[in-house]
């Protein structure tokens, strides 16, 4: 798992550690210090620690005035035992809402299982954002925790979606692509 890093191609238009309106404002990462870890197995260190002992994430891209978010995650989602969604929301979802983004993409091609637990928050960040007519997306779920994810009905809040040449576009076109998808899906 170490050399499974958060995607790079768009570091050139943005960087979460130098934004300051970003909850991993003025970060430092080592390139050679691998101390975090999922299940005894250490992680790239360019990951994003939150809270959870067992997932992990990099917010991508954050454009403001289009109100969106691309964040990768990494590891397990656990929300029977760790409660990941609700460290998740309260620790880098409402601090992006506070600012504005409405509008999320989730990448959890490295999402290796999902446990779920309570739909409490899942409910919460969804009417937020359906409020501010916003969306949740979760790109590339494996099979099986789309089994899981759907078993509980968490698709009601967060779509699921494949798009799986996703890093060959420009964050504003991915963007585009999904907001034109879930248009038309509320149509």
């Amino acid at each position: 798992m170490h050399d499974i890093e958060p995607f790079f191609n768009w570091r050139h238009l943005y960087t979460a550690e130098e934004d300051s309106r970003s909850p991993f404002f003025g970060r430092t990462y080592s390139e050679f210090e691998f101390s975090q870890t999922v299940y005894n197995y250490y992680i790239h260190p360019q990951w994003d620690e939150f809270g959870s002992r067992t997932l992990y994430l990099k917010i991508l891209y954050v454009d403001y005035d289009l109100h969106f978010a691309i964040i990768e995650l990494l590891g397990e989602w656990n929300d029977a035992i760790e409660n990941d969604i609700m460290t998740l929301k309260r620790d880098v979802i409402d601090k992006l809402f506070e600012q504005g983004i409405t509008k999320y993409i989730l990448i959890g091609e490295n999402v290796l299982n999902f446990h779920s637990g309570d739909k409490d928050y899942y409910q919460e960040w969804f009417e937020e954002v359906t409020d501010e007519n916003g969306w949740m997306v979760l790109l590339n779920l494996s099979e099986a925790a789309q089994y899981d994810f759907k078993k509980r009905k968490l698709n009601y809040y967060i779509e699921l979606m494949e798009i799986l040449n996703w890093r060959t576009y420009k964050p504003e076109h991915l963007f585009k692509r999904i907001d034109d998808e879930i248009s038309k899906r509320l149509d």
